[in-house]
């Protein structure tokens, strides 16, 4: 129970963390929409409020993920910015980029049996899995054709464009991560197809719908126009 509590308490941690970023993200997405919508308009599509709802919690999650994942550690906590500001921290550390290549970890330590993760092993390992469950859940539900390796690819270059950019965050480069993080993308997209093929009727709410010849009298769209259109 209390090895639970810790964990709750670790994960109440980072969401606030996360939450500036996000909050941040929020607010930029609402400031595009009137011209989002225009160009949707022109094109002759629409998307509706169930679409704009996971839209904009998926955009404030991809950004409370970089406060967690391209900023240095502990970046967004209100200790950091303390100790910064009275100059007993540094804002952002300035770590050799050779040093960041020299310590990054190549080889996987998953499946290897003589290593003990340990309870912050175990939580890490579960946490970079389950985190990117929503980079490949909404990408298959808001854009059409669904497919299985969708959820993989985002999570694949997603995941590689962290660890990268980690380089230059003093951050930990790791191989593990890119596994952890593209399986918990891969099981994130399997969800949606699976809700998709459950419940096709809801599912196509996260759909951008076509409109033509009604108002325009304007030639239908081929099939797929609008495609992938946000």
């Amino acid at each position: 129970m209390d090895t639970l509590l810790w964990y709750l308490e670790i994960t109440l941690d980072y969401i606030a963390e996360m939450l500036p970023c996000m909050v941040i993200g929020g607010a930029v997405f609402l400031l595009l929409l009137p011209s989002r919508q225009r160009k949707l308009h022109q094109n002759h599509l629409s998307s509706g409020k169930i679409r704009e709802v996971a839209l904009f919690l998926f955009v404030m999650f991809c950004t409370g993920l970089s406060a967690l994942t391209v900023f240095p550690a502990g970046f967004w906590t209100l200790g950091h910015w303390q100790d910064a500001f009275s100059g007993s921290g540094t804002l952002w550390p300035l770590i050799p980029l050779s040093q960041s290549v020299s310590n990054i970890q190549w080889t996987p330590t998953l499946f290897r049996t003589d290593i003990t993760l340990g309870e912050w092993g175990l939580y890490m390992m579960v946490a970079n899995a389950l985190i990117f469950l929503p980079i490949g859940f909404f990408p298959n539900l808001l854009w059409c054709r669904p497919k299985w390796w969708k959820g993989l690819l985002a999570g694949l270059c997603s995941s590689f464009s962290i660890e990268f950019l980690q380089l230059f965050a003093g951050r930990s480069t790791d191989i593990d991560d890119l596994i952890l993080n593209s399986s918990g993308a891969f099981l994130g997209g399997l969800l949606a197809l699976l809700l998709v093929k459950l419940v096709p009727n809801l599912s196509r709410k996260f759909q951008v719908e076509v409109h033509y010849g009604r108002e325009t009298g304007d030639p239908k769209p081929a099939p797929g126009a609008g495609a992938g259109q946000l």
